[in-house]
């Protein structure tokens, strides 16, 4: 995926955090450690840096969206994280964002912060992040 794909799909899935550009996108896939999975339908960026991952975002096409996708990537994150030697999970997420939250609980994310008034949103409303990690199994 180029970087203007993946522009293209994080404009039509966020709101807040606002959507990154391609420019955006270039710089993250320039990093060390940062790595991509997924496809036009989906992606899950993340990186790791010694036995610790962080998931920079997580973006599902609103016409796949509630059908399990974002659940693949985010376990495909997660393996990938393993692969390369993380044992902590990082994320952050908009603190009004029910359906990411309830897929980070589910998956077995824990409220490890908040970044008070973090996000702004398009109309200027300020939102908190909320941090979240999960410690992964041995194994």
């Amino acid at each position: 995926m180029t970087p203007d794909t993946l522009a293209d799909l994080h404009a039509r899935t966020m709101r807040v955090p606002a959507p990154w550009s391609a420019r955006d996108f270039s710089t993250l896939l320039l990093m060390p450690g940062v790595y991509l999975e997924g496809d036009a339908t989906g992606i899950a960026l993340g990186r790791t840096v010694a036995d610790e991952a962080e998931l920079l975002t997580l973006a599902v096409s609103p016409d796949v969206q509630r059908q399990g996708r974002g659940r693949r990537l985010l376990a495909d994150f997660e393996a990938t994280a393993r692969q390369r030697g993380a044992v902590i999970l990082h994320l952050e997420v908009a603190a009004d964002n029910a359906a990411a939250r309830a897929l980070y609980d589910s998956a077995g994310y824990e409220v490890s912060g908040r970044r008070p008034r973090y996000y702004r949103t398009p109309d200027g409303t300020r939102i908190d992040a909320i941090l979240m990690r999960r410690t992964l199994a041995a194994g």
